[in-house]
Parts: C-alpha cells; structure tokens; sequence
C-alpha cells in the first residue's frame, strides 16, 4: 500500500506517455508530446524509427526488439544503441518469450545483457517480460536474469500480445522477486484509474499508459 496519497501529480510522475502504434506519424509524435507536457507526466515511449524528438522537460524513451522479442540480440543492442545515439534516455526492450517459455533463462540472460553493454551503464533499461505469456516461475526468474544482467526495471507487458497485459497478480510478483532493487513498470491495457491503483498498490513504480488522461482524471489534485 502506498504510504502517500495517490493524488493526480503524483501519479502523473509514474507515467511513460506511450504511443506505439505501427501507423503513428511525425505529427501523432509532436501531439504526444504536447500532451505529455500538459499532463505534467515523467516521460514519453516512441517507437525508435520516431527518434529524435524535442521534447525537452521530459524524460525520452524508445523501445527494442518490440514487439515480438524475437529479434537477434544484437540486432536489439544496435536498435537500442542508435535511439540512445538519438536521444533516448531509457530503453524498454522484449525479451524473447520463446526462450522463457522454454526455460531458457541463460538465453534471457543473454539477450538482456547485450542490450545493456550497447546502451552502457548511464541509460536506464527496462525489461518487458510478457508476463501474461508466461508461467510464475518463469516471471520471477526473467525478473532474476534482468537483475544479474544490469536493468533498472521489469515491466509487465508490451500491450500488444494477445495473451493480454498487465496483471496486478503479475506486478505483485514481479515486485517480490526484485525486492525493490530494481523498479517494477506496468503497462498493457491500464485504462481506468482503478486499474492503475490496483497495479501501484501491488507493487508498480512506474505506469505505461496510452490513454493517460483518462486515467488521471480519475485521481484527485493534491490538497
């Protein structure tokens, strides 16, 4: 449970203004922005081919191997290089689910690891796990492997597998195996400000929201 009221500020500063979708324009990017700025959130997430941006007062991250992470590891360290190169200051890259599904957790270790050695040590790396794609005991050793490999948070989702996204059951897990270490990031299909509650207070430090606004208007002004 949170030891500080959930007000709307509060909750903005958790927020990567995300726009992902295959069909976003140049244009779509500079309204996300504007918005981002309006909303008073922490960061925006673009797709890395959207890079770079100006988006000053405002944290820039771009994704990697997204969205399948079936991607060759150092196609996803070179990805994740040039958006840093463009701007980017945190990266969320996909693991390959495959080989969690599979047990594969040295694979996963893998790939996470040649990711941070392309972004070094100053960029902030998430790593989205597609936890509704995978077993317990897989989230919390892709949560183990991300911690042995450098990353700075574990996230739910990528909120485009059909499997679904994020999950309080999943966040609350993923919080545990990472003790607070490492930041915990929900995201995928978090549309209300119920569902973002309920994530937070299961252990969530960051939120990935689409539809940010009418998440924040369901959370009071402080005072």
């Amino acid at each position: 449970m949170p030891d500080a009221p959930l007000t709307r500020d509060r909750v903005a500063q958790m927020v990567d203004h995300t726009l992902l979708k295959p069909e976003a324009t140049p244009a779509d990017v500079d309204a996300l922005i504007a918005e981002a700025r309006d909303l008073g959130v922490y960061a925006i997430c673009v797709s890395p081919s959207m890079l770079p941006v100006r988006a000053e007062g405002l944290t820039v991250a771009a994704v990697a191997g997204f969205p399948s992470g079936k991607h060759h590891s150092l196609i996803k360290g070179a990805e994740a290089r040039l958006a840093v190169e463009q701007g980017a200051r945190e990266i969320d890259m996909v693991i390959d689910v495959g080989a969690a599904v599979a047990g594969d957790y040295n694979a996963v270790l893998a790939d996470i690891l040649t990711v941070r050695e392309g972004i070094g040590d100053g960029t902030v790396l998430k790593v989205i796990l597609e936890t509704a794609a995978l077993s317990d005991e897989a989230i919390v050793e892709c949560c183990r492997a991300a911690e042995l490999a450098g990353a700075n948070f574990v996230k739910t989702s990528t909120g485009f597998h059909p499997a679904g996204g994020a999950t309080a059951a999943a966040v609350r897990l993923m919080a545990g195996a990472v003790g607070g270490r490492l930041g915990v990031k929900a995201s995928g299909g978090i549309r209300t400000a119920d569902a973002a509650r309920e994530m937070i207070e299961a252990g969530a430090t960051r939120l990935g929201l689409s539809g940010t606004r009418a998440v924040l208007d369901g959370f009071a002004a402080a005072g």
